[in-house]
Order: structure tokens, then sequence, then C-alpha cells
């Protein structure tokens, strides 16, 4: 888990073509490292340096740290809203997008982005950093800070030495950064949120399920239709609950790394405040449940408005939705755990729902953008929501759909039925863009360009096509609901007038009346979110709702009724209320106000402007950036091998640059054991990367998973090879690779990939061409990928005993997600064929086992591979042609809500069964016995079943323990049974 948090970005940069091999750029000073790559960016890095050294000056003196390393900032744009992550492992690296946020629901503050990600990501860092003297012993011993490698798995061990701090619960280490960066923006930030009140709020009075430390981990952050957002709602309310029971100093000591503290964060929080966290976690639940009783008894005082529901259960996240009046539907986009998300309609009689189309890269709270075309029945919408963008159409009449504009980069779609064109808000280089894209739809028009600070987002044009409102956020944190006029646009006036001031609050989804006369829309400018109505004739702004929970996107239907979305324990329900205006609306109390009341030492924190940094006094360096130049060592760290059935001790180095796009580890051990032939006693791997190319070199190459079972990728002799991988579709989920893989080999024993099969030569010269195809969805809260295509098409080009060999296979994998939640049904076919000697071992194809280890780091699932054969022996049988087919049925997971302790639980249980058949040299001589190991024709079938539980290890290292089972059949020959026992580490 920690290794994907921290390689996410770099990824996307090797990955993503529009910047591959781009020219870096750095601004640094004596603490920070910032790279950038565009020159449209360079706007923004002055003033992110200065709220990092404004937000580190903070954190060093309240946390009192200092660190010994650069800080490394990654300035990108590879989405359209904004976000940030960090890890101090084995660097401190902080990754920005400049992208302006998405505000919906106010799940996060409006206030300026740039420094509320520095408050909040060096939060992380100085938690994470922050050493003792026994932390910083071990990071001599080690030469740094332990990235932890599933290759040499003994590096967790090393790495919880160096950084203890880095192995806790999300939940912890987001409440920490939450609570921080509230105060330090003067209360601008979640733990003053109010879409955390709704949440807990409406958990108590729906009796929905509050999650225990453990069932936060292991269910709640899987099949809630919020997911990892759980991670900041627990951790924030937590945080919240302790600094006003104990005060801020108590959650200072228990997040720092002190002199003295623990290592372990629950350790630690025993120590400081006298309890295990578990017991005081069940205590919170106690007490949150009697604060929102309070809360809902303060909105009862009046009465509570209540709507008839529309469907029966809830749908989860919801987009912008249209009424369609002649058919009484509700066009809708929904995401909900157990099936992809997908337009729909849902009939506001009967409260069915009719799935419509799949979507492509639905985003958690909003799922896509929408914009509806009612003469036409034309849906545009938006995919790819958390990277650039893409306006689709879908045709109601005809179920079809086209791609119109590929990475449009906008969104808050809103269509104008008088000239039939399509406006919307384009995200780039960290500018709000107000455009309109007129008929047919395949470019755009820039219209206003909001200056950097200034965010534009839920827009709608009125019925006569000449007026236009949005919300638009600055970087006070103040909201507007604003007007613009399409005249004076079009004509290149650029000016807007408020319509109302909701202060910190957000006007969300303020959409018009049919009649052109009202906007309706939400806010929690009353601290709940209701619904309001803005009167153009009196310019004035109407409350029309007391809600308990919350009310959302509310679409007019009548003069007198409108269609909300009533936000539920179980996710968003759409219901239709009467439209009125209450005598009153009850208020709610929020859980920050009573902290800051209480601790009102917290205003101190607030940060002065970062304007006041004097940023030029403190740059020692600016021009460009050097992957080669920046290379350092991360760590050295002792290590144990096998090679073959013998366990060797070494060592292992890595170095990497700052965003290690160039980096360079070094594996070296001795087997000291005399059955050994001296020559084959060392051994050592070094890997070397940079961008898309990888050099490596083996001697003699050991393996530690070896010395735990029976698949062996240990090999005599030495290599020197190379690796370029090109992306040539990156458009996720879809994505196409292109590789190309030369290696050399001498010394060889047995076949590189290969371990049973001895080799004919000593050596071997090999040149691989792949292509690797993909594109797999699967429902919110899904282990598995449940539907979607992999295709890979591999060809070997050998030149062995001075001879050329070609050999070439193609996988297809397609699977169908089944009515059953996290249910899915996959067909995997591999078919093969060599153009060499059937008699040679180098021109063959090899098949058998499961080939998991006792212990591994490779797929759990192994038994999908297109080289494997559950129920016989590894490289049993082979041959120079094949054909196989595996059918596959995933059952739906069951899921654990306390199983284990926080150091060490248990997530869920996987059961999958499956049945396949290959068959061998199509063309040879029916074998015999004793069966050849190739040569002659075979047809095999198996069937068999695989059990995994998921374990997590130090709150965030994923483990998987597998148990499984297969029978294999041949004709006139005795079935063969195999057992596999597997523990996958990280």
């Amino acid at each position: 888990m920690l290794k994907r948090y921290f390689w996410h970005g770099l990824l996307v940069i090797f990955l993503h073509n529009a910047i591959c091999h781009a020219q870096l750029f750095s601004l640094e000073t004596e603490r920070l490292r910032l790279i950038y790559y565009s020159k449209g960016h360079e706007y923004v890095v002055p003033h992110l340096a200065r709220c990092f050294e404004n937000a580190l000056n903070f954190h060093s003196k309240i946390f009192d740290y200092q660190s010994k390393e650069k800080i490394t900032i990654l300035l990108e744009d590879f989405g359209d809203f904004g976000n940030a992550g960090a890890i101090s492992i084995p660097t401190n690296y902080i990754k920005v997008s400049i992208s302006p946020f998405s505000y919906v629901y106010e799940i996060r503050p409006a206030n300026e982005r740039m420094n509320w990600m520095m408050n909040h990501e060096l939060v992380h860092i100085v938690a994470g950093d922050k050493p003792t003297t026994t932390d910083n012993f071990f990071r001599s011993v080690f030469g740094g800070k332990v990235f932890p490698m599933h290759q040499d798995p003994l590096s967790i061990a090393y790495s919880y030495l160096t950084n203890p701090r880095e192995y806790a619960p999300r939940w912890y280490h987001e409440g920490a950064a939450v609570f921080m960066e509230t105060w330090m923006a003067g209360g601008l930030g979640r733990a003053l949120g109010p879409y955390d009140e709704m949440v807990f709020r409406t958990k108590v009075r729906d009796s929905a399920h509050i999650y225990n430390i453990i069932g936060l981990e292991s269910e709640g952050t899987t099949i809630d239709f919020q997911v990892g957002a759980n991670s900041y709602l627990y951790g924030t309310r937590f945080f919240n609950y302790l600094g006003y029971l104990y005060g801020p100093d108590k959650l200072i000591a228990w997040i720092s790394r002190n002199e003295g503290s623990d290592k372990y964060f629950s350790a630690q929080f025993e120590k400081v405040y006298n309890i295990p966290i578990d017991e005081e976690w069940r205590n919170w639940i106690e007490w949150e449940k009697k604060w929102q009783e309070a809360n809902l008894d303060s909105i009862r005082e009046f009465p509570v408005s209540t709507g008839r529901q529309i469907t029966k259960t809830s749908l989860g996240s919801v987009s912008r939705s249209y009424f369609i009046p002649g058919r009484n539907k509700l066009l809708t986009a929904i995401r909900y755990p157990g099936q992809v998300a997908h337009l729909a309609e849902i009939d506001l009689t009967s409260g069915e729902i009719e799935k419509l189309k799949n979507l492509k890269g639905a985003a958690l709270y909003f799922v896509a953008s929408l914009a509806y075309d009612h003469r036409n029945r034309n849906v545009f919408y938006t995919t790819n929501n958390y990277g650039w963008r893409d306006l689709n159409l879908f045709n109601l009449n005809t179920g079809k759909s086209e791609i119109l504009i590929k990475e449009l980069r906008g969104g808050s779609l809103t269509f104008n039925q008088q000239d039939s064109s399509l406006w919307g808000v384009r995200h780039f280089n960290g500018i709000s863009t107000l455009v309109k894209i007129p008929y047919p739809y395949n470019e755009w028009d820039q219209i206003y360009s909001f200056p950097y600070g200034r965010d534009l987002y839920d827009i709608d044009i009125s019925p006569s096509g000449d007026r236009i409102t949005a919300a638009l956020s600055h970087n006070s944190g103040k909201q507007n609901l604003i007007i613009m006029y399409v005249g004076k646009l079009l004509q290149g006036e650029k000016s807007y007038q408020v319509l109302f001031d909701f202060e910190v609050s957000s006007p969300a989804n303020f959409v018009f009346s049919e009649d052109g006369n009202y906007l309706y829309g939400s806010s929690y400018y009353s601290g709940v979110s209701n619904i309001y109505r803005y009167d153009f004739s009196h310019e004035e702004m109407d409350i029309l709702s007391n809600a308990g929970s919350g009310f959302f996107r509310p679409i007019p239907v009548s003069q007198d009724s409108l269609i909300a979305f009533e936000y539920t324990g179980d996710g968003f329900v759409p219901v239709k209320l009467a439209i009125n205006i209450p005598e009153h609306v009850g208020a709610i109390e929020y859980l920050g106000n009573h902290v800051i009341k209480k601790y009102p030492e917290l205003k101190s924190w607030t940060l002065e402007s970062p304007r006041k940094i004097n940023l030029d006094s403190l740059i020692t360096f600016r021009g460009d950036y050097n992957t080669f130049s920046n290379i350092r060592m991360n760590s050295i760290i002792p290590v144990i091998q096998g090679y073959k059935d013998y366990v060797g001790l070494g060592v292992r180095m890595d170095f990497s640059d700052g965003l290690g796009l160039s980096s360079l580890d070094l594996n070296a051990s001795y087997s000291p054991h005399t059955h050994l032939p001296l020559e084959e006693r060392m051994h050592f791997v070094v890997n070397f990367s940079h961008w898309n190319w990888k050099i490596f070199t083996t001697y003699n190459r050991a393996d530690f998973y070896d010395l735990f079972g029976p698949t062996k990728t240990s090999r005599k002799g030495y290599s020197l090879g190379a690796e370029y991988l090109n992306t040539l579709i990156f458009d996720e989920p879809k994505k196409l690779d292109f590789i190309i893989f030369l290696e050399g080999w001498a010394g060889l024993e047995t076949l590189p990939d290969y371990q049973n099969v001895v080799a004919t030569s000593k050596e071997l010269v090999t040149a691989r061409f792949a292509l690797d195809y993909e594109y797999v969805q699967k429902s919110l809260g899904a282990i598995d990928d449940e539907q979607g295509i992999r295709w890979q098409l591999v060809s070997y080009n050998d030149f062995v005993n001075k001879k050329f060999i070609f050999r070439v296979y193609n996988n297809l994998d397609f699977g169908l997600s089944l009515p059953i939640n996290h249910s899915s049904v996959w067909l995997r076919t591999s078919v093969g064929h060599s153009f060499g000697d059937r008699d040679d071992p180098f021109a063959n194809f090899f098949f058998g086992g499961f080939g998991n280890n006792w212990i591994d780091h490779l797929s759990e699932k192994r038994y999908r591979e297109d080289y494997t054969f559950p129920g016989t022996k590894i490289n049993e049988f082979g041959g120079t042609n094949y054909l196989k087919l595996l059918l596959e049925w995933n059952l739906p997971p069951i899921r654990f809500r306390k199983m284990g302790f926080p150091a060490l639980f248990c997530n869920w249980m996987r059961t999958a069964v499956f049945a396949s058949a290959i068959q061998v040299n199509f063309d040879g001589e029916p074998a015999t016995e004793p069966l050849p190991q190739y040569g002659f024709r075979r047809t095999l079938f198996n069937i068999g079943g695989q059990v995994d539980f998921r374990l997590v290890l130090f709150s965030n290292l994923s483990s998987t323990f597998s148990i499984g089972f297969a029978r294999a059949l041949e004709e006139d020959i005795k079935a063969t049974d195999e057992f596999m026992i597997s523990l996958k580490l990280m």
C-alpha cells in the first residue's frame, strides 16, 4: 500500500506521454526542492514556495522539527481537480496538483489551495519523518530511511525501525493533518466542515453503523459508498473529539515523535491518554451519538421537511440530474458499491432504475458532469473524471454513444436550448475558464478565464439562453452566487454580478426554473444543507426546507414541487418535496466551534500571509532539474537470499533522485556452502532505471523467495539486458503498452523462464516484443476487476545453438460482472506457436502447477497465468504449440468488521473456482507413459478453487494468505492433485 501510494504520481510521469522526456525545472531553498515541468505553471511556483516555507516554519516550531534533508515537491497538472499526497520514505516527497478543487457537497474548504495543501501535507512529512535518537541510530545503520520492498521483505522491519510513524492507518494521518490545517487557516477546514457533521448526524438519525477502529479499515473503506474518504471523515471526527475532551497539547504529544515516545501510534496513544485506543474509540462513538442526538433535537424543534422517497434504495453518489416531463423520469448518473457507475433513468412513479450506459472513470462524489438536450434527447457527459476529462454524447433514442472532444478538461456542463450550444468550465494550468462548445461539439471557444484564486463551478443557463449563473469561490474562502450575461460575454465584456454572498458556504447546483424566474440550489448557509430559492423579481433568497440530514441538487418539476437528493447513511436518495417556505429552520452545533471556544489558544495557530515570506533571500538555486546529478543513496540493508536450495547473506543498496525517475539498486550476496561450486557462491543483481529505460545485469541470480517453496527464480549464469516501455495509450482504465526486452545469457544451466527444464546451450540471446492492452473496470468497493478485456501479444526471438527460434503467443481475457454484487465470470485464453524444432527445449512452451511459493510476492492468483496449470508439477509438460482455456468464477467477498487488532487484522475472504483445459502439440503423436516433458501431444483438464484472506500488518502493509486446491485429469492417466498454501507479502 505504501509503495502504491508513494509511486502513484511518479508512475503517471513515467506513463503519460504528455510529459515523458520533458524538461524539468527546479526552485530550491535550504529546505525545499520544488520541481515542475511546464512554464505554464511558473506563475504559481513562487507562491507555492512561500506557502511551503510559511507552513514549515509553523510546524517546525509546534513539533520541534528540523529536517536533515530537503523536501521534494512535484507540481503537476495530471488531473482536472486539485489534490496532493505526501510520504516521508525513502525521502520526504509531496505531490501537488495545480488544478482547482472539486467543491461538490462542500467536502473540502474553498480557501486558497496551495496554502491549504502545504498546511495539510507538511503534517504528514513532519509526523512521519521526525526521529528520535533511536530512529536516527537505525537511519545511520541503514544509510537512510528504508522503503519496504517486496523483493527483500526484511526491509519491512528495517523500514519500521527507521520510520515507525509511517506505519499507522490512513485515518490517523489524515485526522492529524485535517485538525492542523483547520486552525492554521483560522477555522477554514474540515474540522469545522458541515459535510462531516452531516455524515455522523445522519448515521445517528438512520441508526447506521459507525465503524470501530478495525472495522473502518477492513470494511468501512471498501463497501461504504464513500470508500477511502471515510478515512478523512472518521479521522477528522476522532481527532476533533480528542481535541475537545483533552485539548490540543495532548494531540500534539500523540502525533509528534518525541524522545521517550513509543514507536507505534496506538502504543503512543495509550501512553498519552492512559487508555487503549480501541476503548477510547468506543467512548467516542457513544459520545458522538449523544452529540448528534442533541443536534437532531435542535432541528426537530421546528417541523422537519420530509418528502416522498422515489427509489427503494439509495443511489450512492449522484450527478446533476434532469427531469424529463413527457416520460416522468429522472436522468442521472449514479455510483454505488457493487455495480459499475452508469448513466440511468429513474421512473418517478415506480422508482425503477434503468441502466443506460456504464461510465468510464467515474468520480467518487459527483460521478460525472451531465447536460441534457431535451429536443434531440442527447445526454452530454464526461468520462475520466479524475484525469483529463473527455466529452461524450449518448442519445436516448438510439442508445448509441460517441466521444466528442478528447481531453476537453472541462465539466460543470449546461445546455443552451436557444442556440444548441454546450457550455462548461475548463481547468488548465490551475485556471478556471468558462467555455462555449457550439454544434457539432468538436471544439471549444474560450469565453472568460478567471484569475488564479477564483474558481467557477456549478454553472447553469437560463431557458431564454441569455443568462448564466454560477458559484464562484475566492481564495479567501468566500463564495458567491453570480450571474453573467451571454451577450456581453460573447462581446468580450468580462464581468459578473453577485446575486448572493454565501460567505464561506458553497452555493451548490443552483439551476433555473422552467420560466427562468427562480434559481433553486442548496447550501450549508444555515449549518445544514437546505434547499434555497433565489427570486429574480424580488432579488431575495428564500430557504425552502428544514432538513434533518441534508438536501442537495434540487430539480424543479412544477410550480409547487421539486425533486432533491437527501443524504442518508447509505448515500443519496431522490425525494419529492413540496415547495414552501418554513417559518423557522433548526440550527446545529459544530464540534469544531466548541473546540475553539474551549481552547482559544488555537487562534494563535492561524498563519500570517505567505506573502510576508521573503522568498528571494531564501532561494539557493533556480534552473533545470537533472535526475542524474540528484541521485543519492536512500539505504543500505542486509538481505537474505536463496540460491537453488542454499541460503545466502548479502547487502542491498538503493539510490534514486528525488522523484525516482532515475534509480539504481545493487544487490549482492554470498552462499557459503561447500556443496556449491566456488563459481556459484557469489550472486549479484544490478538494476538501473531512467524514465522509460531499464538496464540490468545478473550473476548467479538469487532470490529471497526461493527459500520458501517450489518456484525458483534463481539461475546459474550471468546476463546483461535492457528493457524499454512506451505507453501508446494512457486513458485510464484503458492502457496500451509497447515493450522491448533484450537480454543475453552465458553459463546457463536451466532455461531462464522455466526452472525445471535443462538448457541445451549455455548461451542465449533473446529479443522480446510485447503489446499489453487492458480496459477493465470494477465497481465501487470491489476487490477484483469485474469486467472488461485484457489482451497481450508477445513474440520471442531467440538466438541459441547458432540458430534463430521464433515463438509467439497471444493472451485474451474477457470478463463480465454478474447481477450479484462484486461477483464476476472470466474467460481467459492463451494460444501460442513456436517455429523451432520440437525436440529443442528452447523452442517449447512449458506449463504446470499453481506457481505460488509458501511465502511469495507475486500475484496470489497465479493460476490465471498462461504458464501455470494447477494439479500438475511446475514445467511438467510443454509443446511448440498450445491452446489453453480457463473459466473462472469470482464469488462475492466476505468482509470482516473486527478480526484482529490495530497492528494486524484481516480485511476479507475471497473465493474463486476455476476449470481449465489445455492441449499442446496439436499435430504431434499422443504421449505414452512414462509421460515425456515435451515433444508429444497431450490434452489435460483441471478443476480447482482458491480462497484468499487479506491481512494488514502495521496498519497499512497488505498481505494475502491463500489456500488452493486443484485436480488435473488426462485421458488414460491417473488424476493428480495439488494443494497450495501461500502468504503473499505486500
